[in-house]
């Protein structure tokens, strides 16, 4: 069978659709565009259109974080002497005071009144919902969008005499004159404290032709406000909405309003078209057809997750995405940007599914960051190079929090892999030599500034941790350095090693000096990975961070064999008995990506279904507890947060195609009933920016689809039940005899694209 190229659209069956009301906002429906965001959810009395813009920010230190001591050696100081209390009081209380934070634009509303019945779809192909409301023998339908490249959204009512209100919602901040308790949260359980803690001006609201809005001063330099436009046309009722900023520029205000004014005269229809194209546009990058159908959903929505909250130009997906709360509280961890895990797991999948410009978004956001990541090396560690907090603004600035984690010196090196990963996905060599390179080396500085031989001769930090580890308890200080610290370092300068013979830099003796003297990592008696060289894991935890060396580093490869594949197996097996009582969202899918990498499909699939079925929310959120109380965990919370939506997905596409170690494994790790029944995929994206594509039926590996990025050499395994492979190019067929299992070699030129079949 050879590949035959083809847009494949997701399925009807990958839409979500609801034949009762929503009555809770993180399962509404969501809409996005990367900046705006929007949740429809609600019983008609009133149906809520919740919005969110995602560089909404209140950026009000905390004031421990502008100390003059608020800095590693004081840290360092206080783990010495074990003062427990002065760590909290320095470095995490801080973090439960209500700003820095982001926060929500507020919601419009439409009332109908009781409705008799109400049901909803989101078409994720074109991203439209559409909305169904009875009352009393009369139907009202309502089709929504936010449009792909416009800073707008739109809706049109028919029977719109059955709204007897629509108006705009501003946010009930406090106001001055309530005179709050305003110092902050009395414990982490009150985290989620209410948004009248945050106290500004009192909001003004205007009316204009058929143009109303407010505007929300805050107690910053940032003003913003909701603006809608309506108009009558035919039986309908046209809305058009958006959300302004002086982040927009000084004329922000009369900018959005000229733009609904322009969108009302376009007309819907006018403006669907546009929008339909974008999406268009996005499925046809890459495709997958499963038989497991609700991973095959998983994967379609969450990719439309990600489309509707990170592009190009906008901020990157911070916790929630552009989907903040609508709860009156505060968003779940202030929707702040974690980088001890959050972060980096939203952005493993976009590469492989082939959405770069979309993916880039984050890149671009670590690279702005750039001179704020110096200054933070600067003040916080007295180091030159470049170093981010572990959790931080939408302007690199310090929250707070567990130090362990959220100040953690090894955090920054993990952001570092976009940097080399976005390289090796796209083989651009300018942006190695310009970006890649440079953010890795300016991160290594940093790091040598506090590697210090020990007695051994070998490098160690003055302070290790593992992610949530301890949690904040003095025990989280590990001695160093531990696996997750010491699996960063090791990838840091084997990587710097790699890029700087790429591009034939001296530099490369330094950064393997470097490695050189680094300790291998701590495995214990039972060729397990220990959380460092003193302490393995006892019990059930959520954070796999003393296994980075499995995934995603890659630092062992159990396609190697040997020492490798015997820690794979046992750490695996560890985890296995401890049990999954504390994990919560994302350790299910990080876990499925171990079972990937020893090859075991029916491992990786179960967890994934684990995580579908029990902690995501009917609209695919992933709410991080088991909500359902189905005894799978013993977190029963729902904080929504997307980086295991992503995580997930990204699982997926490993099962199906591998080229971590530039080989080219087509269905490494799929279910015995995927490859009976039927799998594949479509344009994924490989090592030097090759497109992929390959299916399996009957347990018989069909084709390989290969199109070249640049010229090469690309290596693939032989996964055919035949030793004969067949190589058909545009302009000829090579025939090569291979083993089943090993590897051959294929030679495409730029742009060349070549099917893989057997005799």
């Amino acid at each position: 069978m050879d590949y035959k190229r083809e847009y494949k659209a997701p399925k009807s069956y990958c839409n979500l659709s609801f034949d009762e009301p929503i009555l809770n906002w993180d399962e509404g429906i969501p809409l996005g565009n990367g900046l705006t965001g929007c949740l429809i959810w609600g019983d008609g009395s009133p149906l809520n259109f919740s919005l969110d813009r995602g560089d909404l920010w209140d950026k009000r230190p905390a004031s421990e974080t502008l100390r003059d001591d608020f800095n590693y050696k004081k840290l360092i100081e206080l783990v010495e002497n074990r003062d427990q209390q002065g760590i909290r009081d320095l470095f995490d209380n801080c973090y439960n005071k209500p700003t820095p934070t982001k926060i929500p634009a507020g919601k419009l509303i439409l009332d109908y009144g009781k409705a008799n019945n109400i049901r909803s779809q989101l078409n994720i192909e074109n991203a439209v919902a559409d909305i169904c409301i009875v009352k009393e023998g009369e139907t009202s339908t309502i089709k929504s969008f936010i449009h792909a490249a416009k800073k707008i959204g739109l809706m049109t009512i028919s029977n719109y005499e059955m709204v007897k209100e629509l108006k705009i919602v501003a946010p009930r901040f406090g106001v001055k004159s309530d005179k709050l308790d305003d110092h902050g949260y009395k414990n982490e359980d009150e985290l989620h404290k209410s948004i009248r803690y945050l106290v500004y001006p009192k909001k003004e609201f205007h009316e204009e032709d058929n143009l109303r809005w407010f505007v929300q001063k805050t107690a910053e330099e940032l003003d913003y406000g909701i603006i809608l436009g309506q108009k009558v046309i035919g039986d309908n009722l046209y809305i058009v909405y958006s959300i302004g900023s002086s982040i927009d520029g000084q004329d922000w205000l009369e900018d959005h309003k000229n733009n609904i004014r322009e969108a009302l005269e376009s007309g819907f229809n006018t403006m669907l078209i546009d929008h339909i194209n974008w999406w268009k546009k996005f499925w046809e990058k890459s495709s997958i057809t499963l038989y497991d159908k609700e991973l095959e959903k998983m994967w379609y929505l969450t990719n439309y997750l990600f489309g509707a909250c990170s592009r190009k130009n906008a901020p990157p997906m911070p916790l929630q995405g552009v989907w903040t709360a609508d709860n009156g509280e505060l968003p779940p961890w202030k929707g702040d940007y974690h980088n001890d895990l959050n972060t980096q797991l939203s952005y493993l999948h976009y590469l492989k599914a082939n959405h770069i410009e979309e993916g880039e978004s984050f890149l671009d956001f670590l690279w702005d960051l750039v001179p704020e990541g110096q200054e933070f090396a600067k003040e916080f560690f007295d180091a030159d190079g470049l170093c981010l907090p572990a959790v931080m603004t939408i302007d690199g600035k310090p929250l707070g929090g567990w130090p362990m984690y959220s100040l953690n010196l090894t955090n920054q090196i993990w952001l570092c892999q976009f940097f080399q990963r976005h390289w090796e996905y796209t083989g651009d060599d300018e942006f190695l030599e310009n970006k890649a390179y440079p953010y890795l080396r300016e991160t290594a500085r940093c790091m040598l500034r506090w590697l210090k031989p020990g007695k051994d001769g070998k490098l160690y930090l003055p302070l290790s941790s593992s992610p949530e580890i301890h949690d904040d308890e003095i025990e989280a200080w590990l001695t160093p350095n531990s696996n997750y610290d010491l699996s960063l370092l090791r990838y840091l300068f084997s990587t710097l090693c790699t890029m700087a013979e790429v591009l034939g830099y001296e530099e490369k003796s330094i950064w393997k000096e470097k490695l050189e003297l680094l300790p291998e990592l701590a495995v214990n008696d039972n060729n397990v990975l220990m959380l460092s060289p003193d302490e393995s894991l006892n019990e059930s935890h959520r954070h796999h961070s003393h296994a980075m060396a499995i995934y995603p580093l890659d630092l062992l490869n159990y396609n190697l064999g040997g020492r490798d594949k015997e820690i794979i197996d046992s750490t695996i097996e560890d985890l296995e008995k401890l049990g999954k009582g504390l994990w919560v969202g994302f350790s299910f899918t990080w876990m499925s990506k171990f079972y990937s990498r020893k090859g075991n499909g029916e491992g990786a699939a179960f967890q994934l279904q684990l995580f579908w079925e029990n902690l995501c929310s009917k609209n695919g959120f992933h709410l991080n507890g088991d909500y359902k109380s189905r005894g799978l965990t013993n977190w029963h919370y729902r904080p929504f947060t997307l980086e295991s939506n992503m995580c997930a997905t990204d699982s997926i596409q490993e099962m199906l195609l591998q080229t971590f170690d530039r080989v080219i494994r087509v269905f490494p790790a799929i279910p015995y009933e995927w490859k009976k029944n039927g799998t594949s995929f479509k344009d994924f994206r490989g090592m030097k920016g090759i497109l992929i594509s390959s299916s399996i039926k009957d347990d018989r590996l069909e084709y390989i689809h290969l199109k070249a990025h640049k010229q090469g050499e690309y290596t693939v395994q032989n996964k055919f039940d035949s030793e004969l492979i067949i190589i058909k190019r545009k302009d000829n067929i090579e025939k090569v005899n291979c083993k089943v299992g090993m590897n051959f070699i294929v030679d495409l030129r730029a742009h060349e694209e070549c099917t893989i079949t057997a005799k």
